[in-house]
């Protein structure tokens, strides 16, 4: 699985923006590798270099130094929706008569091909399929006829779908997050000025300080000269639609979001994994580096009870947490695999069981998700292969039994091992002695969020947004496009 973007917006008070904002890129590379981008302004002119590949690879020496500017925006982008090409790399840029538009976006609208259709039919001219353009180019015309705030609104009433920007709109960077909230976006003070970033991790390492998530619908302008910064509430929503699986799998586990620290919601999900699903033996091991949180929580909690829920009697450990399987860290994702062979051979060269861990021992191995079900069967049999006597695989979150739309290239339902089998089936297929998937129920408690306000339509079927095809959690419809919104305070 992989998610769709990273972003992050600064202002500074007599430094420019590019040096951050590469180090800010760096620290959200795990949320795209395509491409990275940066958009500056000097006050004069805006300034702009995107290309293809990983941060270190897209910026060369002496590029960063052309990014003049006390103020800026960077991406960095895996696609799910658009090519994968240099032309729906990011930020995306847009000049017009009132001035210059960097965009960089996070997420996936659902409505972007009417909107694209609207705005063509009166002449705008697309360069990319991409649904970051179509932001960016109905933003642009409204801002022909409203200032920034009334533009902003504006957009936001039209678009529906998921997202959280950044936006350089000449030298003023501002950043939004849709009503829903269901891509994470935070505001951070740094020494000499503000940020705004897809996950805290990124103002860490601008030995900056979190001062808060922007709100579901919000719309924050920092000053210029990184004085401080102005919030909108521009749309209100009953009900948040925050993705859980942000906490499971795509943050990085030092991140704090929507208030929930990412690495401490693991362990906690790995708690509750125990108490609904715990299973005594030998020893509990993670998938690295993905079950790694999940495990140590399992195992604390094993630690404390039994797996009937009683207290450990004195001197009994509970289940012996050990790190069982070593990661080739080197093997990367364009690794070649022509043949089922040379497959089978590949999770070798990625993950190494450590013999005197697993043989003649009954085994717990702990991981965030199962896709499609081909690494969870390797991996069971990897550990066979060493000697364990028995493999039982607990996973930290629900059955993943449909797509995402909202900007997690997951897979289809034809992929998906749980959109047509039981957990029974799914046990059988991947040969595990046993097989349990953490609550729905759990992961709301763990989160501290109702149902309602969470995002889970990639684990029930039923979306927080109007999606053709597929049914919806809530009372919720797109906006009828054609005529300009109308808002009681205009």
């Amino acid at each position: 699985m992989t998610e769709k973007c990273g972003v992050v917006g600064v202002s500074l008070a007599g430094r420019d923006a590019a040096r951050p904002l590469y180090y800010a890129l760096y620290a959200l590379q795990h949320r795209g590798q395509e491409s990275a981008g940066i958009v500056t302004h000097d006050g004069f002119q805006q300034h702009s270099h995107v290309e293809m590949g990983l941060v270190g690879d897209a910026f060369g020496e002496g590029d960063l130094d052309v990014l003049n500017g006390t103020s800026g925006i960077g991406h960095v982008r895996y696609p799910t929706a658009g090519s994968v090409d240099s032309s729906c790399a990011q930020p995306f840029s847009v000049s017009f008569k009132s001035g210059s538009l960097g965009l960089s976006h996070n997420g996936n609208l659902v409505n972007a091909d009417e909107i694209r259709d609207e705005l063509a039919a009166v002449g705008h001219a697309f360069t990319s399929d991409g649904d970051t353009e179509v932001i960016a180019h109905d933003l642009a015309r409204n801002l022909l006829e409203e200032d920034l705030v009334r533009a902003v609104k504006r957009t936001m009433r039209r678009v529906h779908g998921s997202y959280s920007l950044t936006i350089c709109h000449d030298d003023t960077i501002l950043g939004v997050r849709d009503p829903q909230g269901n891509r994470p976006l935070c505001i951070g003070k740094l020494e000499d000025g503000y940020i705004l970033a897809s996950e805290s991790a990124a103002i860490d390492t601008l030995d900056g300080e979190l001062v808060r998530d922007v709100e579901p619908g919000e719309m924050i302008v920092l000053e210029e000269d990184g004085q401080g910064f102005d919030s909108y509430q521009l749309v209100e929503s009953e009900h948040t639609a925050h993705c859980f699986f942000e906490h499971v799998y795509f943050a990085r586990p030092d991140s704090i979001i929507d208030g929930t620290l990412v690495y401490e919601a693991r362990r906690n999900l790995g708690r509750k994994l125990w108490e609904e699903s715990g299973v005594d033996t030998d020893v509990v091991m993670p998938v690295p580096d993905s079950g790694r949180a999940f495990a140590s929580g399992y195992a604390d909690a094993a630690s404390e009870t039994t797996a009937d829920g009683e207290p450990r009697a004195e001197g009994d450990d509970g289940v012996e947490f050990a790190e069982g399987l070593m990661k080739n860290r080197y093997v990367g994702r364009t690794f070649i695999m022509p043949t089922q062979d040379e497959r089978e051979r590949a999770v070798r060269l990625k993950l190494n069981p450590i013999k005197s861990t697993v043989e003649g021992k009954t085994v717990t191995l702990i991981d965030d998700s199962i896709v499609r079900g081909t690494t969870s069967t390797q991996l069971v049999g990897l550990l066979k292969d060493c000697g364990a006597k028995e493999v039982h695989m607990r996973i930290g979150a629900p059955e993943i039994v449909a797509p995402c739309y909202m900007g997690i290239d997951m897979a289809t339902r034809e992929e998906l091992i749980a959109s047509d089998k039981t957990v029974a089936e799914i046990r059988d297929a991947i040969d595990a002695d046993s097989l349990s998937y953490l609550s729905t129920d759990a992961v709301a408690e763990v989160l501290g969020k109702e149902r309602i306000d969470l995002c889970l339509g990639c684990v029930t079927g039923q979306y927080p947004y109007d999606i053709e095809g597929e049914e919806t959690d809530r009372d919720v419809s797109r906006p009828e496009l054609g005529e300009r919104p109308v808002f009681a305070d205009d």
